[in-house]
């Protein structure tokens, strides 16, 4: 069974690594998707995020990163993809993913949502905190990966 793990990635965190790294015990493929969003302003170009996904997620054999623009249900279909998964961190998050769940059933019945808690550890974490954080020369370490990590201090210096 193929999954869709869809996301701006902008930067990925410990925190994506997390539902990534458990995404890849339950599927025989999880596809790490960057979406290609023009109405956001990226940190990063989206080469660069799917560079930074490759290095981050190298240690796990059956992960695959690419990107896409458009309906995130055409591009499983495309894909032969029947599962998004997706992370939950809050109780608002889940609100926004269930409704997007809902959403996602009306256009295409084939697929399934599958949501992961993120450890507590994790439970706080978005991109948008890591980018105000590394904004002010706060340290970033502990947030995201290595190289991330490298990238964003580079992108802020």
């Amino acid at each position: 069974m193929i999954a869709i793990y869809p996301g701006s990635f902008d930067p990925i965190t410990l925190g994506h690594l997390d539902i990534i790294e458990r995404g890849s015990r339950l599927f025989e493929q999880v596809i790490v998707a960057v979406l290609c969003n023009p109405s956001k302003q990226p940190l990063f170009s989206v080469e660069k995020r799917l560079e930074q996904i490759q290095i981050s997620t190298a240690h796990l054999a059956n992960i695959r990163v690419d990107s896409f623009s458009g309906l995130t249900v055409e591009y499983a279909k495309l894909r032969q993809a029947t599962v998004l998964l997706r992370g939950l961190r809050v109780l608002s998050d889940f609100e926004k993913e269930l409704q997007m769940a809902h959403t996602n059933q009306t256009l295409w019945s084939g697929i399934e949502t599958v949501f992961l808690a993120t450890t507590k550890e994790y439970s706080f974490l978005s991109s948008s905190i890591v980018k105000e954080i590394a904004k002010f020369g706060g340290p970033i370490d502990h947030l995201v990966p290595q190289n991330v990590a490298t990238d964003i201090c580079l992108y802020y210096s």
